[in-house]
């Protein structure tokens, strides 16, 4: 969808700042806790789909390569795993997408001893839960390299519209949540969903730049006058002024209209 539909079906009305009394009323009203979700993704087979693109898996490879893996438990190292998948990736990818992919047995390993909340498998590691259930999470490497990645895809100064942003982003978002969607860590997912926004929202006033911009594409928005010359009066804060009133008119349906993937 185009920036510009994703406008258009903007409702007439994006909220009204309340009377307020006091510091602590003087904080903005935000659909970023409440909003619930409506998940527009088909199923695990889109996903899967989005995971298996040649892209994603182009940059997955180019990653194992740069780390100089090891040989895994079938005996093959980098090389000789090139030439197999040359001949045998046509077939293991349809077998993953028509869910009948079976692996081949591999040779019995020594199973390392080791605290549950010290391994780490795929990029997984795990976390103590109440009364000592042991869930999966997502190790703290790979977390850190998905915000680095998705700051250099979001920077502000990029000269790309949020469209452009948005489209780049999106098989990259699709991908990493079909294969960490297995982590049991719902409140992590609402903090970087939440984190993502505000980077978005901050490109938004970037390319406004100007507070008179800023009010005019507010009320465009379905701004009220009250929240459009609040945001307005802070036009040279992109970052602490994305994350405010903006919030009322630049809500989750918003960037879900727009084709923001969540992860959460």
């Amino acid at each position: 969808m185009s920036m510009q539909q994703a406008r258009r079906q903007m409702p007439a009305i994006a909220g009204r700042a309340g009377v307020v009394h006091g510091e602590a009323g003087r904080e903005p009203a935000s659909d970023e806790a409440s909003c619930p979700r409506q998940d527009t993704e088909s199923t695990g087979s889109a996903l899967l789909q989005a995971a298996l693109t040649r892209e994603n898996l182009r940059r997955a490879w180019k990653r194992v390569k740069a780390n100089r893996g090891a040989a895994g438990v079938d005996g093959l190292d980098i090389d000789q795993t090139t030439r197999h998948l040359v001949t045998a990736w046509p077939g293991i990818r349809d077998q993953l997408l028509r869910g009948t992919y079976r692996p081949s047995p591999v040779r019995r390993v020594t199973s390392a001893v080791a605290s549950v909340t010290g391994r780490k498998f795929l990029g997984y590691s795990f976390w103590y839960a109440k009364k000592g259930e042991v869930k999966r999470k997502v190790a703290a490497k790979p977390l850190a390299m998905f915000k680095q990645r998705v700051r250099q895809q979001t920077r502000r100064s990029g000269g790309r519209s949020l469209a452009q942003i948005i489209e780049r982003l999106r098989p990259y978002l699709l991908g990493w949540k079909a294969y960490f969607g297995l982590a049991q860590t719902p409140g992590i997912w609402r903090k970087l969903d939440e984190w993502l926004r505000h980077r978005l929202r901050a490109i938004e006033l970037k390319h406004w730049k100007r507070g008179k911009t800023m009010y005019r594409e507010l009320l465009k928005l379905g701004a009220t006058e009250d929240v459009a010359q609040r945001v307005a009066a802070n036009s040279h804060r992109w970052w602490c002024n994305s994350d405010g009133y903006i919030n009322r008119v630049l809500t989750i349906a918003y960037f879900d209209r727009l084709g923001v993937p969540r992860l959460s």
